[in-house]
C-alpha cells in the first residue's frame, strides 16, 4: 500500500513564500533587471498559493499562542520519527518530493498537534460517544505488504506463501523482489502502524488487515487504489477491555473530529476570533472572512468546551 503520503494527516501549506517581506532588496537579479521583495510580494499575494500560505501563517501564530504549551518537543519528535522510520532510506526523497525540509516537517507536525489540541478543547466527550467508539475500535496494528500491479501477481505470491514452511521469511524475500512500493520494500514491506481512525491507509487495506491475527496473511489478493496487495500481520494486539482503552477512545474521537471538515471549520473560526486577527494589507483584508465572519460560537460545559451554532 502506497501511503496517502507523508503529509496526508498534516493540513498545512507546504509552499513557503515570504509574504511578510516587502522592500527594495533584490530577490533575484537578471540581465534585464532585478526583482525586488516588494515586486515579488505584490505578485505572490494575488495567487491562491500565496493567500493560502498567509492564512496558514496566521492560524499557526494563533494556535501557538493558545495551545503551544500543550505540545511538547517529545510529541513532535515521536511523530517525526514515525514518518522517518516508515519511509526508511526513501525519507529524504519523499521530503524533497513534498517540497519539505526536516525542520519544516517538524514545524508542520507541531502546527497540526496544536490544531489537535484546539479540537480537543472544543470536543465534549460523553459516555455514549465512548461506547459507540468502542464498537468500532481497533488497536494499532503492525503490518507489512507486497504491492503488485495485477491480481494474478498477488495470487502467485500467496501461493508461494502457502507452500512455504516459513511464510514470513518467504514474505520478506518476496517484498524485495516483487513489491512495487519503493517506500516500503527496503523495510521488509512494513507499513506504519495504524488503527481504525487512520485516514492515510486505504480502506480496503484496513478492512482486510483487521481480520488477520498475528502471523497470518491475506489468502486472497486485496484490491486497493494503488494496486493489489498481500498483507502480512506482524502484530495484532488483543482488543482487551473497554476500561483499558478510555484514553485511546477519547483520542480516536478527537481524531475523527479532526477529519470532520465542518467541525474543524468551526474550531478554526473560534480560534481565529479569539486571536484578534487584523489584516493590514487592504488587498488581503478579506482572506480570513470565511472564518472570521462565520456564526461559530463556543459554549462551556463541565467536561470542557463544545461548539454550537447560533
Amino acid at each position: 500500500m502506497k501511503s496517502k503520503k507523508l503529509i496526508a494527516m498534516i493540513a498545512c501549506a507546504t509552499l513557503v513564500l515570504p509574504l511578510a517581506a516587502c522592500g527594495s532588496k533584490a530577490v533575484a537579479t537578471t540581465s534585464g533587471g532585478k526583482i525586488t521583495q516588494e515586486e515579488y510580494y505584490n505578485e505572490m499575494k494575488t495567487t491562491t498559493n500565496g493567500k493560502q500560505v498567509l492564512q496558514q501563517m496566521i492560524l499557526d501564530k494563533v494556535l501557538e499562542k493558545e495551545y503551544g504549551k500543550q505540545v511538547s518537543d517529545k510529541q513532535v519528535n515521536a511523530q517525526y520519527n514515525t514518518y522517518k522510520n516508515q519511509y526508511g532510506s526513501q525519507f529524504s526523497a519523499v521530503l524533497q518530493q513534498q517540497g519539505l525540509t526536516e525542520k519544516k516537517l517538524k514545524q508542520q507536525i507541531r502546527s497540526n498537534l496544536c490544531l489537535e489540541a484546539a479540537v480537543r478543547s472544543y470536543t465534549h466527550i460523553t459516555n455514549a460517544q465512548i461506547n459507540k467508539q468502542w464498537k468500532k475500535y481497533e488497536p494499532k496494528v503492525q503490518t507489512a505488504e507486497i504491492l503488485v500491479g495485477s491480481k494474478d501477481d498477488a495470487q502467485s505470491i500467496i501461493d508461494q506463501l502457502n507452500n512455504s514452511d516459513h511464510p514470513y521469511k518467504t514474505f520478506k524475500k518476496l517484498v524485495k523482489s516483487k513489491s512495487t512500493d519503493a517506500s516500503t520494500k527496503n523495510a521488509g514491506g512494513k507499513v506504519a502502524a495504524f488503527d481504525n481512525t487512520s485516514t492515510s491507509v486505504d480502506s480496503a487495506y484496513k478492512k482486510a488487515a483487521f481480520k488477520l491475527k498475528t502471523g497470518e496473511y491475506t489468502t486472497e489478493p486485496v484490491k486497493t487504489d494503488d494496486g493489489y496487495v498481500v498483507i502480512y500481520m506482524i502484530e495484532h494486539p488483543a482488543k482487551g477491555k473497554k476500561s483499558q482503552h478510555i484514553n485511546d477512545l477519547k483520542t480516536q474521537i478527537v481524531q475523527e473530529k479532526m477529519n470532520d471538515s465542518k467541525f474543524l471549520h468551526k474550531v478554526v473560526s473560534n480560534v481565529l476570533k479569539k486571536g484578534n486577527v487584523s489584516i493590514k494589507d487592504n488587498d488581503l483584508k478579506n482572506i480570513m472572512d470565511d472564518y472570521l465572519n462565520s456564526n461559530a460560537s463556543t459554549t462551556k460545559s463541565n467536561s470542557g468546551s463544545s461548539l454550537t451554532n447560533n
